[in-house]
């Protein structure tokens, strides 16, 4: 893998069949839709991908369809991070042997790490299950309830996480962004994970970003890139806005589980969620596309 992850890396979606199965022949299709949309690199079995509601094994299945589809055209990160750290040391040993890029995981979050160094010997024995290749911490704490400060947690990485590469920040925390980016230099790769603010991520210096709507509005995202880099702030503020109210209007309808129906509106589809996530109703699908389409989401 390179060095650094930039771009937009698709938080991918795990395709699923109608009672609730995997549907891994999907998984080519949009892995060819992501690329011809301009994805950089997919982050697979994270939130987006419901990786904690699946069984290890399907992680595994999962994990293994998405670096063969991708075929060595663009980088697969996998998302080992479970609440036992013995599985999640055993995902990480089995994303190193199917060929994939990187691994990252979140920190356990049933029962939480008290310290610190608690939670870099929690990384540290992940991440030694695959000790050649990058690993990216998952800082989500809205999620996890874990939330250190991540730049002492870097001052800790060359003792005892050798193989860190970075962290997936997924946090409204702009100036702890900031910090981390120009931590060592900009040592660490630091991608920023909320789509909504990805101009602001952008503007503290972050070049790499790994989204969930990635998945079907990366046209608008790559606008916004390219505006910031050109400096044409107007047009890049323009569509930020489009996007903030695109993900408004997801989650107005139904929360998480409208980043797949987002997705099966546009194609591929990608079945339904497992619970505790609840399938989008015919009633909220048809709202969905209403709101969508109000915003000009079927243009970009």
């Amino acid at each position: 893998m390179e060095s650094r992850l930039t771009g937009l890396v698709a938080a991918t979606l795990t395709p699923m069949k109608s009672d609730g199965s995997l549907n891994l022949d999907q998984v080519g299709p949009v892995v060819d839709r992501l690329l011809d949309r301009g994805i950089s690199a997919l982050y697979v079995c994270g939130s987006t991908g419901e990786g904690p509601l699946l069984t290890g094994e399907e992680r595994r299945r999962v994990a293994a369809a998405y670096v063969s589809a991708a075929s060595g055209r663009l980088p697969v990160v996998v998302q080992v991070g479970h609440s036992s750290i013995a599985e999640a040391r055993a995902l990480a040993a089995h994303a190193q042997q199917i060929g994939a890029q990187a691994v990252s995981a979140v920190a356990p979050y049933y029962f939480k790490p008290e310290t610190l160094e608690v939670l870099a010997d929690c990384l540290a024995e992940i991440a030694a299950g695959a000790p050649e290749l990058p690993f990216y911490y998952y800082h989500i704490p809205a999620i996890t309830g874990v939330g250190f400060d991540l730049v002492r947690m870097l001052q800790l990485a060359a003792d005892r996480l050798p193989t860190l590469a970075g962290i997936k920040y997924t946090a409204m925390t702009l100036d702890e962004l900031l910090a981390l980016r120009e931590f060592d230099g900009g040592r660490f790769d630091i991608l920023h994970g909320r789509d909504e603010v990805l101009l602001a991520a952008l503007a503290v210096g972050v070049r790499g970003a790994i989204g969930s709507t990635y998945n079907f509005a990366a046209p608008l995202y790559r606008r916004i890139v390219s505006a910031f880099d050109s400096g044409d702030l107007e047009e890049a503020r323009r569509c930020q806005a489009l996007s903030v109210a695109m993900i408004r209007a997801i989650f107005g309808v139904g929360g998480q589980p409208g980043l797949k129906a987002a997705m099966n509106l546009v194609g591929p589809d990608c079945g339904p969620v497992r619970l505790p996530l609840v399938t989008f109703t015919a009633e909220q699908m048809s709202e969905l596309r209403s709101k969508l389409a109000a915003i000009g989401f079927f243009e970009w």
